[in-house]
């Protein structure tokens, strides 16, 4: 039954999934409750701590990447709640590893989203570089090339990234799957997807809020209606009323950009342009100078958010790498433990896992160029590795030219 009046779509149409959590068979033993207990609380101090004071430290490089952190913290726990349930992968239902397959194949695609984003804007910086380098000459021809720097700088930053264009759909298949799979005589496993429902809440919040500001376009945040079961409910809708709330009024407002750090390089940018119209000197030299160094100080700010926000979208995107591949070298094992039989079907489909955990194991170790798997669609004949390679590979090529890119131009800079 649809329900137009509503904004947003129920979550939970087939009822409260947590009930089952009380229902009769699997009852939580005091240990269980203790495990579940203490996640939910360290999920609920993160949540407190990402909320801002100011509605536009949210679209600030810092908070950006203490919501990275955040979520690699809750990704590392759940790994941690694993082993401590002592639960095997030979006890987990299918239904939870197709879940978890299909969620870190999506989160997977939307880092590398993100991480082409990050590199766009690193490119930027070397324009304002190439700018900063050229000012610090008076002549005409360098305020000239000062100039040009500038304008290739504001019309590459005000270009569209066509990767984040795929978030939206992304990020609508992660909202599919936050519903939880039912759980029948397993009370390890009710602790688990009820724990598994904190991360992918947490996950999506964050990815919708990134996608977000990257793009400039409120259309991809989400306002997600949790099941207040949860010891974390208030802490998660007052973050998302105040991060989704002040990221919207922001937005109303027509900014040339949605990053703090970006805006405020672009207010210095205004200050600076007058000053060296038509490739004539500064008549105020004062001002020149005074207007020169706010903008090195703002694109170097600028610079070291986006250092750093890398580091930490590459730790999130191995840590989810890592755990796809943890969890299907134990299925692989326990797959190897139920059928030893030489010629038989187990070890057919354990040399399949065997392949993608090798290709998945070099791609940690920076010698595949492998972004990211869906292992439960390949198949084990002469097209599957060259065409991994090809159509996960290209992202990072890609990638790496740019680096390269960056590289020549950073010579050419040092030339100048």
């Amino acid at each position: 039954m649809s329900r137009p009046q509503e904004p947003h779509r129920p979550f939970f149409p087939f009822g409260n999934p947590f009930r089952m959590l009380s229902s009769k068979g699997s009852q939580l033993s005091p240990r269980l409750l203790s495990l579940l207990n203490a996640f939910e609380d360290a999920l609920a101090a993160r949540l407190r701590k990402l909320n801002p004071k100011d509605k536009y430290d949210v679209l600030s490089l810092a908070w950006m990447k203490l919501a990275m952190e955040s979520l690699c913290e809750t990704h590392t726990d759940i790994k941690t709640l694993t082993t401590e349930l002592d639960l095997p992968v030979t006890d987990w239902d299918e239904k939870w590893m197709d879940v978890y397959l299909d969620i870190s194949v999506k989160l997977l695609d939307i880092c590398v989203a993100f991480s082409s984003e990050l590199l766009r804007l690193n490119q930027g910086h070397l324009m304002l570089q190439c700018a900063l380098h050229n000012l610090e000459s008076n002549t005409s021809e360098k305020l000239v090339r000062a100039r040009s720097s500038i304008d290739s700088w504001r019309q590459h930053i005000g270009s569209k990234n066509p990767r984040l264009e795929n978030c939206k759909s992304i990020l609508d298949g992660l909202v599919d799957s936050l519903s939880l799979p039912k759980v029948k005589n397993s009370a390890k496993g009710k602790v688990l997807m009820q724990a598994m429902y904190g991360v992918k809440i947490h996950t999506v919040f964050v990815c919708s809020v990134f996608a977000a500001v990257f793009s400039g376009n409120s259309k991809n945040l989400l306002d997600l209606d949790v099941a207040n079961t949860t010891m974390w409910v208030q802490a998660f809708s007052d973050l998302q009323t105040n991060v989704n709330g002040g990221i919207r009024d922001i937005f109303s407002q027509g900014k040339f950009t949605a990053l703090k750090e970006l805006d405020e390089v672009d207010t210095a940018v205004k200050n600076l342009l007058p000053m060296i119209q038509d490739g004539m000197r500064p008549i105020e030299a004062e001002a020149f100078s005074n207007s020169f160094s706010d903008l090195g100080r703002r694109a170097e700010k600028l610079s070291q958010g986006l250092d750093f926000l890398t580091k930490v979208v590459d730790g999130f995107f191995k840590i989810v790498l890592s755990g796809r591949d943890a969890l299907l070298c134990n299925f692989r094992v326990s797959d190897t433990v139920a059928d030893p039989f030489p010629g038989s079907n187990g070890e057919q489909f354990d040399g399949h896992w065997c392949i993608i955990g090798l290709i998945e194991d070099a791609y940690l170790q920076g010698s595949f160029p492998v972004l990211w798997l869906k292992a439960e669609e390949a198949e084990l004949d002469r097209k599957f590795l060259p065409e991994a390679a090809g159509q996960y590979g290209n992202a990072l090529q890609s990638k790496e030219a740019s680096l390269d890119s960056i590289d020549r131009e950073k010579v050419d800079l040092e030339a100048l």
